[in-house]
């Protein structure tokens, strides 16, 4: 039995951070219907990362939809919205990621369904709140991302600020929603009350920031920089960073550069004795290592590292990655099924518990496939 088994979870929202919160709570085993408008659905059924359809929706839709119902009904139809009431006065859990007050003008805000169900867990994602001057901006990844300051870690310090190559503000405040929803329901099992959880895209990716802006915090408000050679991050000192070597790529991560001048056979390292001089000198040390490491083949420098204990890896594309015993070791990739419809290889659930790796066959469903199911099991009409 899977640790959520028994809860029914309505799905509101749109577009990634809401969805996957869904997503994952229906990994953990908890039964998600997908509230959907009539026709279009979510509107992220046609947001393609690439040219990729499955089945007429995009493969983000896919990857984020698996193992839920699909419930179509316009939440501006009087008979819809009261067929919808029911479902919530039957529910655990709703997640919603309107922009703020487009739920309460329908009256679907918290206070109006509290008075449905209290014990429902009513969850909001938003982009930066609900309240302050950028409540009503775009909740949209990117922005989040550059209004954040995240964009000034990566990339040469000669180079633009670089923003990361995947949603990881939703992907962050997918995350928080999770944790929020569970804790309120673990609070609810002791008071029987509900609650609200509402985490925004800005927070949550501040919150990824945290070990970088308490430095800030705590620095007089001196801005990181970034290093000018091979940046791995904006703070730590040499070597840390990606160096090219003479057939792909090689990781460093934190240690001495005493040792590692020793281990790699580059004297001009041993006058660095000061560990202070690893933060000081960052880009003099790391140009030494970057002309030094191209010498060899990245399996030379692991063979002469990894024995040592230095922490270092080769950096694998997915390819390289995907035929490794480790990645077959994870048993990652799964397939789902949509009912009378393709088969999608995507990614399990990553947490385990009780040693079992949770996988569904249950692929995304089309819009409104379950309307006259759900409506025939909780008799909405």
């Amino acid at each position: 039995m899977k640790p959520l088994e028994g809860l029914l979870v309505l799905d509101f929202s749109q577009f990634l951070a809401g969805p996957s919160a869904a997503m994952r709570l229906a990994d953990l085993g908890a039964r998600v219907i997908k509230i959907e408008r009539p026709g279009t659905g979510d509107i992220c059924r046609q947001l393609y990362i690439t040219n990729l359809k499955l089945d007429g929706d995009s493969t983000l839709f896919h990857s984020i939809n698996r193992n839920k119902q699909s419930y179509a009904a316009d939440l501006k139809n009087p008979e819809h919205l009261a067929q919808v009431k029911k479902l919530i006065a039957r529910a655990d859990v709703l997640i919603q990621n309107f922009r703020p007050g487009v739920m309460e003008r329908i009256g679907l805000g918290f206070d109006d369904v509290a008075k449905l169900n209290p014990k429902l867990v009513y969850g909001i994602v938003t982009g930066y709140g609900s309240t302050g001057p950028w409540a009503d901006l775009p909740g949209q990844d990117l922005l989040a991302q550059s209004r954040s300051g995240l964009v000034w870690l990566s990339g040469d310090a000669d180079r633009p600020p670089t923003p990361m190559g995947l949603a990881v503000c939703d992907l962050a405040a997918s995350a928080h929603l999770v944790q929020g929803i569970l804790a309120c329901l673990v609070r609810r099992g002791i008071t029987g009350q509900g609650g609200q959880v509402e985490v925004s895209l800005l927070e949550s990716i501040l919150d990824l920031q945290f070990e970088l802006t308490s430095t800030f915090l705590n620095d007089g408000g001196k801005l990181p920089e970034r290093s000018t050679v091979n940046n791995g991050h904006a703070y730590l000192g040499a070597p840390y960073g990606i160096y090219a070597t003479a057939d792909g790529f090689l990781a460093l991560a934190m240690g001495s550069v005493i040792k590692l001048g020793d281990l790699l056979e580059l004297p001009a390292l041993a006058t660095y004795t000061n560990p202070d001089s690893w933060f000081t000198a960052r880009d003099e040390i790391k140009a030494l290592l970057r002309e030094h490491l191209k010498q060899h083949a990245t399996q030379h420098w692991l063979d002469r590292l990894v024995p040592a204990d230095y922490w270092c890896a080769e950096v694998l594309n997915w390819q390289q990655l995907f035929s490794h015993a480790a990645f077959a070791q994870l048993d990652w990739v799964m397939e789902v099924h949509r009912e009378d419809g393709p088969t999608m290889k995507t990614t399990r659930c990553p947490i385990t518990i009780d040693g079992v790796r949770f996988k569904s066959p249950l692929g995304a469903p089309r819009v409104g496939q379950h309307t006259e199911k759900i409506d025939r099991e909780f008799g909405l009409k």
